[in-house]
C-alpha cells in the first residue's frame, strides 16, 4: 500500500486546451496539488492551459523562476542559480507526497520534450510512485497548423534548439530531410541565417504560438525578427513533392473592433490580455504616437492618425471591422479614462452587428501614484484640465466642488503647447478650499525613458514645471510626506 502521494507529471499539449488528452483533464481534476513554472512575471501559460479543467479547493503551487536570462550574482552561476531553484521546487513538491497528497506538474507539450517538468522528475521519481502523461509536442501541433507532412517514407527528421551555435546548425540543416528548430525568440536571426547558409531557407517555415488563439504562420524570410517571442518554431517539412498548395488557407474570421489599453509606457506595463488582442490584430488604429509605441508585425497594417480626430478614428475602425478586418483601437494608458473607448462605443451605434470589446490598461494616475508612493490610498477623483471639449466654467466648478469635499485629484492634461494658463488658475482656486502646505506630485513620462517624479506643495506649484507629457496629483488634508519623499494618503479619514 502506498503511504505517500503519487507525482504526475502531465503534458498539456501546444496551447489549445481541447488538445489536452482525455486523461490528462481527468488527473488535473482530480489532483490535490496543481504544480507549474512561471517566469518572474508570474503568468503561466501552463495554467491558462490547464485552467478549463482546474476545480475549487486544488492547492496551487505556483514555481517562479528567479532568473530567465540575465546575468546572476549567484556564486554558481546562471546554472547555479537555476539548481537551487529546482532543489527547493523539488522540496516544496515532495512536502505534499509526504502528506499522501497527489501531485500533478503541468507542462506545454510533453513533460519530457525539452519540458521544465523533467527537472522534478530526476529530483523526486525515485523516492516516489511517479507517472508520466505525454502530451502533444509543439512540433506535432506546428506541423498540423501549417497543413505540410514533417517526414514521410525514409525521411529523417532533425530536432534542434535554436541556442546550438550557428555554424554547427547550418551543418545539421544541410544533413537531414526535415528539421523543427525550437527556442527561437532572441535566436532568430541566427536560425534564420542558419538556414540560408545550409540552402535551405527558401524551404523554411515560421510557426508562432501553434493551436493558440494567436497563432501565426508564415514563410520564415519574410518574418521580421523584431518580436518574435519564444513560443514558435522554425519547420522544414517533408521536401517530398505535394500535389497540394503549400501555402496554408486563409481562416475567415468574424471582424471585430477592440479597444486596448497601452499602459502609460513599455511593454512591461502592458497586461497579457491587451498583448494578446494586439498579436490577433490584423489592423492597428490609433494616433501615430501609440501606435509606434507597438512592436511591428508585417502582417498587420497600421493606421496612424491625427490625435484629434478620434471620431473619425473610431468610424474608420468599425468600416473595417465590417469587412471582416480584426482591428484593434491603440490609446495610452487605460481607453475608458479620457481616450478612444467612448468614441468607438459612441460611433458604433452606427455600425450594429459589429462586436466592440474594451480591454483595459494601467491608468497613468496609477502609474504616477505608484511612483510616488500611495498619493491615492484613500477617495479621490480624475479630471482633465483640457477645455477643448467641455468649457472652463465646468471644469472649475469640478474642482471647487472636489476641493470642497476634500478629495484627492488626478488631474490629467494639465497643460499643452497652446494650453498654459489653466494650471495656475486651477492652482488658485484649490486655494480657497486646501491649505498651501498641501503635498502635490507632479509626474512626467512615467514608466518612460525620461521619467521624472517630483514632489512639492500646492503653495508653491510652478506651472512652468508643467507640461504636457505631465500627469499631477494633488493631496487632501489628510495627504503626507514620508522623510524619504514617499507621499501617502492613509484609508482612514479623521472622525
Amino acid at each position: 500500500m502506498e503511504t505517500t502521494g503519487r507525482l504526475y507529471g502531465v503534458g498539456l499539449g501546444p496551447g489549445d486546451p481541447e488538445l489536452i488528452t482525455v486523461k490528462a483533464a481527468r488527473l488535473i481534476g482530480e489532483a490535490d496539488v496543481i504544480a507549474y513554472h512561471a517566469a518572474r512575471h508570474g503568468r503561466s501559460i501552463a495554467r491558462s492551459i490547464a485552467a478549463p479543467y482546474l476545480r475549487e479547493g486544488q492547492v496551487e503551487e505556483l514555481l517562479l523562476y528567479p532568473l530567465t536570462t540575465e546575468t546572476t550574482d549567484h556564486p554558481g552561476g546562471y546554472q547555479g542559480a537555476l539548481d537551487d531553484f529546482y532543489v527547493a521546487c523539488a522540496a516544496r513538491l515532495a512536502a505534499h507526497l509526504d502528506a499522501g497528497r497527489t501531485v500533478v506538474v503541468l507542462s506545454e507539450g510533453d513533460p519530457l520534450f525539452y519540458g521544465s517538468y523533467m527537472h522534478m522528475h530526476k529530483r523526486l521519481a525515485h523516492r516516489y510512485p511517479t507517472e508520466v502523461v505525454p502530451g502533444v509536442t509543439s512540433i506535432s501541433g506546428a506541423s498540423a497548423v501549417l497543413g505540410r507532412p514533417l517526414v514521410e517514407r525514409d525521411e529523417t527528421l532533425t530536432v534542434l534548439p535554436g541556442t546550438l551555435p550557428g555554424d554547427v546548425l547550418a551543418e545539421k540543416l544541410r544533413a537531414t530531410d526535415s528539421a523543427a528548430v525550437l527556442k527561437l525568440g532572441r535566436t532568430f536571426e541566427k536560425v534564420r541565417d542558419a538556414l540560408a547558409e545550409a540552402g535551405r531557407l527558401d524551404d523554411a517555415w515560421y510557426v508562432e504560438r501553434a493551436t493558440m488563439g494567436a497563432e501565426r504562420v508564415a514563410p520564415l524570410k519574410d518574418v521580421d525578427p523584431d518580436g518574435v517571442p519564444y513560443f514558435s518554431l522554425a519547420l522544414l517539412p517533408s521536401p517530398a513533392e505535394h500535389t497540394f498548395v503549400a501555402d496554408p488557407p486563409a481562416v475567415e474570421r468574424q471582424g471585430e473592433v477592440v479597444v486596448v489599453g497601452l499602459g502609460p509606457a513599455g511593454r512591461p506595463w502592458l497586461t497579457p490580455e491587451a498583448q494578446e488582442a494586439l498579436a490577433a490584430a490584423t489592423d492597428l488604429v490609433g494616433y501615430g504616437p501609440y501606435v509606434d509605441r507597438v512592436a511591428p508585425n508585417p502582417r498587420q497594417r497600421r493606421h496612424r492618425t491625427d490625435n484629434r480626430v478620434e471620431a473619425e478614428r473610431a468610424r474608420h475602425a468599425l468600416e473595417m471591422a465590417r469587412d471582416g478586418a480584426r482591428v484593434a483601437v491603440v490609446s495610452s494608458g487605460d481607453p475608458g479614462v479620457f481616450a478612444m473607448a467612448s468614441a468607438v462605443l459612441e460611433a458604433s451605434a452606427g455600425f450594429p452587428g459589429i462586436p466592440v470589446r474594451v480591454v483595459p490598461g494601467l491608468t497613468a494616475a496609477q502609474a504616477v501614484a505608484a511612483r510616488a508612493g500611495a498619493p491615492l490610498g484613500h477617495d479621490y477623483c480624475v479630471l482633465s484640465l483640457s477645455d477643448l471639449l467641455k468649457p472652463w466654467d465646468v471644469v472649475a466648478d469640478r474642482l471647487r466642488a472636489a476641493a470642497r469635499a476634500d478629495l484627492v485629484l488626478a488631474l490629467y492634461n494639465p497643460a499643452s503647447r497652446s494650453r498654459t494658463w489653466q494650471v495656475a488658475a486651477a492652482r488658485d482656486l484649490l486655494l480657497e478650499h486646501r491649505d498651501p502646505a498641501t503635498p502635490v506630485v507632479i509626474g512626467r513620462d512615467a514608466g518612460g525613458p525620461e521619467e521624472s517624479i517630483t514632489v512639492t506643495t500646492l503653495g508653491t506649484l510652478a506651472p512652468a514645471a508643467v507640461d504636457m507629457r505631465c500627469l499631477l496629483i494633488i493631496g487632501s488634508s489628510t495627504t503626507r510626506v514620508n522623510p524619504d519623499g514617499s507621499v501617502y494618503t492613509p484609508r482612514r479619514y479623521p472622525a
